[in-house]
């Protein structure tokens, strides 16, 4: 589980106070899908950033399975985010000299890539239909096939928590269908907790929970789309 008590996110521009995220508590719930909605500017981006430790609130608790993100030291954020969670941006992040196979195990570079993190990388990418274009580069590849990519990245130290930012933004509706299915089969056969920021709310369904934003703060209790 993924708790925040009484988080706030600021930032200075110039004289300007910005609030992201102004006093969010939440519980998201292990081993399922959660969505975070609400229009540009809501915040749910910068809590998603929260989450995984790649920043840190100005007040408040953000707590992973009882591990305190917000009482660690920057050594010990970075071992969280390589180990304990995966990162899918809509941008993809593939670094443009590498092969689909390299960029996976970007990742395992920091510690020194093992053979067997070799063999993972290439695991994961023959599971997600891309064993023939492990070789290419990202410019070789579709919008499609560079998530998929990236997903993978994001599952090379089989990581527990899965956090997406607008994982669909950049693709059309037939591969964001695809995508947002590899995704799900994340949490339902495999069991990890998945968080996804999205603008498109035609992927949600009823078992998934969802927290709307509006000017950083949730707007309504997180119910399953489509109950009463």
């Amino acid at each position: 589980m993924i708790r925040f008590v009484d988080v706030e996110k600021t930032y200075k521009r110039g004289t300007n106070v910005v609030r992201a995220v102004a006093g969010v508590s939440l519980d998201v719930h292990a081993g399922g899908v959660t969505f975070m909605v609400g229009p540009s500017g809501s915040g749910k981006s910068t809590l998603l950033h929260l989450a995984g430790g790649l920043d840190r609130p100005s007040v408040g608790q953000i707590i992973h399975a009882d591990r305190d993100l917000t009482s660690m030291n920057d050594r010990e954020l970075s071992l969280f985010r390589r180990h304990s969670v995966g990162f899918v941006f809509q941008q993809f992040h593939l670094l443009s000299t590498l092969t689909a196979l390299e960029n996976v195990l970007m990742p395992t570079v920091p510690e020194g890539t093992r053979p067997e993190d070799r063999e993972r990388a290439a695991s994961l990418l023959e599971l997600f239909g891309l064993g023939p274009r492990m070789s290419h580069r990202p410019h070789e590849l579709s919008g499609g096939e560079c998530q998929r990519v990236s997903i993978a990245r994001a599952l090379i130290y089989d990581a527990p928590v899965i956090l997406a930012d607008e994982p669909t933004g950049e693709l059309d509706s037939e591969t964001s269908s695809l995508i947002m299915q590899e995704i799900r089969r994340l949490s339902l056969e495999e069991g990890r907790t998945v968080v996804v920021v999205t603008h498109d709310l035609s992927h949600i369904t009823a078992e998934d929970t969802v927290f709307h934003l509006k000017d950083g703060k949730i707007v309504d209790q997180p119910t399953p789309v489509g109950s009463d």
